[in-house]
Parts: structure tokens; C-alpha cells; sequence
């Protein structure tokens, strides 16, 4: 990342020449939440300073339904080119923002597709006044229910891996109800009591506050239901949109490299070696770069085999991560396990962030796909 003129970060934002363009905007506010995010890794905390400053430059309405007051894109390519570099460069700034903030975009996709006119409206009110959302899918057993009784619906259960916990103002999160069939229900996310966050002793990621929170006794009302039963899993949407958080990931591997750059000496740059690593260093962040945009592509036409596009993408990211990281830790030396030093950091958020969501899984099923056709498509010949 380029330096910020001190004048240019301390003032007001710069004008933005071109539509849907946020860069500029994210380069002004960079160092701000570089230095914030390492503060809230230290404490560990919920990183609300860093929250509140995606909010006062009005980030958390710009991926919002157009009748919620978000931007309005001329396709959903568009959209997607857009998103894809405000993810990475906030995951480039700090990974924990980057996982929160993504999981406020994905919350803003359910209700583009999913909510009614008088969500939407309702949504209108809460951007305003700052809410940040978040999607919260994992819990331990026996799960969360939704279930009818004489005084309306009652939630029961709690969520794991909640990001967000207590800090955010609400959240999208799946239920099972009396049919055994998932439904999406918003909460509030910001009671500390039903919050615990004892349990999330990690190395990295660790300001995403990623407790658990227990739901039960919550009573949503029809206002509360987003969707149908079963609109959560319905593909291509559910699997493709995974692509979103690669792009918070490739955020963190380009800052990785940004960063072993510049502690490189002048000795390591001097040695042909050190340059050969570094040069593998760049091949690895910039493949997982092209393979993220063109998952992102995809995922916007919602093509059948988006959902396997993204699935391969997953293990490329994941690959390319890994070799940075190992080159970075070679290149550098010991000064990148430091604690205090970026690099450390990155390392340690890269690493638990990596294992979202069972990625040899993922990739395995992918497989499957390019062995029957060449799901890249751009010469079937091959096959």
C-alpha cells in the first residue's frame, strides 16, 4: 500500500473520480485502521474504533439493498469488481475488520435478495443509524430451533463462532424450525450477557470476538423472518458467495508481501537467493489475486458451476498463503515472529483464518467437477 499524505488522512476524504471506485476512499483511512487493528489484537477486543471508522466514511451502506440506500451498480459484475477490492483492502489493513466487515456485506446480500419492502425500509433506518450486521450459521449441538407456542415464536439454542458477539447490533442467523427446515431470523447481536467470549483463546483473529451467543428465549416476530424456509442453502448463491471472505484472505496475503518488501535489507535484496524467494513471493499472491477476481466474476453470473469455481479457488488461496507465509518467515527471519512486528500478525491471522470452513473438503468436492469437465471453461479441448 502506497503512504497516505498526513494532510490527506487527518482531512476530509478525497473526491472519488470514478463510480463505484471506493479505493481512494480505503487508502485514506488505511493507516488509521492498520494501527487501530494491531491495538485491538493486543487487547483482544471487539474492534469498535475500526468499525466506527467504516462507518463515519459510510462503507456499511454502499453493499446495501438500493432501497436501503446502497450504491446503485449497473450489474452485478460491477458490484462484484467493487466489492472485491473494498474487501481486500481492508482484510490488507487488518484481518479481523475484514472478517466483521464481510460478514456485514454477506448480511446485506440475504436482505438484497431475501427481505420485504418493509425490511428494506426498516433496514433504511438502522443503516442510518450505524448498525452493523453480521451472519451467524455455526452452533454447537442440539442447535438452535424456532418453534410456535400460544404466546408466538421462541428461539432456543445458541451460536458458535458468533463474529461479532456483543458488538455488533444485529445479526442473520439460521434456525430449524418445527419442519426441520432452516429459516433465517435477525436478532439483535449486542446483549454482552447472552455474549461469552471465554472461550475464543486464539492466536490470530482474535479482535473478531468470535464467541458464542445464546438465543434462547429470544421472540421474533414475522418482521424478523428473512426469507422463506430453505432460501439459505439455495445455490448457486450459497456456495459461490464464499468467494467473498478469499478476497478478505488475499487482502492479508498482499499485505504479507507488502510488508516482507519492505523489512527485506539491503544484504537479502543483494543476495540472487533472497530475490528468488521474494519473486516466488509475488507469483503466489498475484495467482490467488487472479483466480479471487475471476471467482468473483463468476459468483455475480450466477453460473451453475460458479459454486465449484469457487470451491478450486478456495485451495489456491489457501496454497498461496502458505507459501507466503513460509517465504515471508525465510526472507525476513526471526524478526517476523516478533510480537509487535505486522508481520507476525498477518502470520497468525492467516493462519486460523485459513481453516474456515473446512477447505480440503471444499476442494475435494471441486475436484470432482473439473475431472467430468473443464469448469474454467475456456477450452474444453483439454478434456
Amino acid at each position: 500500500m502506497r503512504q497516505i499524505d498526513h494532510k490527506q488522512r487527518s482531512g476530509s476524504l478525497p473526491t472519488n473520480p470514478r463510480p463505484h471506485d471506493f479505493r481512494p476512499r480505503l487508502q485514506a483511512l488505511f493507516d488509521r485502521l492498520v494501527e487501530s487493528g494491531a491495538r485491538y489484537d493486543a487487547a483482544p477486543l471487539y474492534p469498535q474504533e475500526s468499525v466506527e471508522t467504516l462507518r463515519i466514511a459510510g462503507l456499511h451502506r454502499v453493499f446495501a439493498p438500493t432501497e436501503s440506500g446502497g450504491e446503485s451498480f449497473s450489474d452485478a459484475r460491477a458490484e462484484n469488481t467493487a466489492l472485491f477490492n473494498v474487501l481486500r483492502i481492508i482484510g490488507r489493513a487488518d484481518l479481523s475488520l475484514g472478517r466483521i466487515f464481510e460478514g456485514h456485506v454477506n448480511a446485506m446480500k440475504l436482505f438484497s435478495w431475501f427481505g420485504s419492502a418493509e425490511q428494506k425500509a426498516n433496514l433504511t433506518l438502522k443503516l442510518r443509524d450505524g448498525a452493523f450486521y453480521g451472519v451467524w450459521a455455526t452452533e454447537p449441538p442440539p442447535g438452535v430451533s424456532l418453534s410456535r407456542g400460544n404466546d408466538g415464536l421462541l428461539l432456543s439454542g445458541a451460536k458458535a463462532f458468533a463474529t461479532g458477539a456483543g458488538g455488533l447490533a444485529h445479526a442473520v442467523v439460521t434456525a430449524r424450525g418445527e419442519d426441520g427446515v432452516t429459516q433465517l431470523v435477525v436478532v439483535p447481536a449486542d446483549d454482552p450477557g447472552r455474549a461469552d467470549l471465554s472461550g475464543w483463546r486464539v492466536r490470530g483473529m482474535r479482535a473478531t470476538g468470535s464467541g458464542s451467543y445464546d438465543l434462547t428465549g429470544l421472540k421474533p416476530d414475522a418482521m424478523h423472518l428473512l426469507g422463506a424456509p430453505g432460501d439459505y442453502g439455495v445455490e448457486p448463491r450459497f456456495t459461490a458467495g464464499a468467494w467473498r471472505f478469499l478476497a478478505v484472505q488475499l487482502g492479508g496475503i498482499e499485505a504479507l508481501l507488502a510488508e516482507t518488501r519492505s523489512a527485506m535489507s539491503d544484504i537479502a535484496r543483494n543476495d540472487p537467493l533472497q530475490r528468488v524467494k521474494f519473486a516466488e513471493a509475488v507469483a503466489a499472491t498475484r495467482t490467488g489475486y487472479l483466480w479471487v477476481r475471476e471467482a468473483g466474476q463468476r459468483a455475480a453470473d450466477d453460473s451453475p458451476d460458479a459454486p465449484d469455481f469457487v470451491r478450486m479457488t478456495r485451495g489456491v488461496v489457501e496454497r498461496s498463503a502458505l507459501d507466503v507465509m513460509e517465504l515471508a518467515a525465510r526472507i525476513v527471519g526471526t524478526r517476523s515472529a516478533f510480537d509487535g512486528q505486522r508481520i507476525d500478525k498477518i502470520t497468525r491471522d492467516l493462519s486460523l483464518y485459513l481453516r474456515q470452513g473446512g477447505p480440503d473438503y471444499a476442494r475435494a468436492q471441486a475436484v470432482l467437477a473439473w475431472l467430468d469437465h473443464d469448469v474454467w471453461g475456456e477450452d474444453d479441448r483439454l478434456w
